[in-house]
C-alpha cells in the first residue's frame, strides 16, 4: 500500500484556503511558509501554477487559486465543488 504524500495532502489544505477567500501575501507567507525543506507546501503549488497572483486596485498583492488549482482541489476532493 502507498504511503500519502504529506505534502500533497498540504498542498490540497492550501489551495482550499485560499478558495476560500483571495489572500495577501504577507498572510499567505505567515500561514504557509516553512523553512523545512522536506514540506516546500507553497513552493510546490507555485511550481505547480496552483497560484495565481492578482493586483488589487490598492495595489496589494492578492492570492486566489488557479484555474488549474481550482481543478486539482475538485477532482481530489469533490466535495469541496461549488
Amino acid at each position: 500500500m502507498k504511503t500519502p504524500d504529506p505534502v500533497e495532502a498540504l498542498i490540497l489544505d492550501l489551495v482550499a484556503w485560499l478558495d476560500e477567500q483571495p489572500r495577501d501575501y504577507p498572510e499567505t507567507m505567515a500561514a504557509w511558509r516553512t523553512s523545512c525543506p522536506r514540506l516546500p507546501v507553497w513552493e510546490e503549488a507555485v511550481d505547480r501554477g496552483y497560484v495565481d497572483r492578482r493586483v488589487a486596485p490598492d495595489g496589494s498583492v492578492r492570492l486566489l487559486p488557479s484555474d488549474v488549482g481550482r481543478r486539482h482541489l475538485v477532482a481530489c476532493r469533490p466535495q469541496r465543488a461549488r
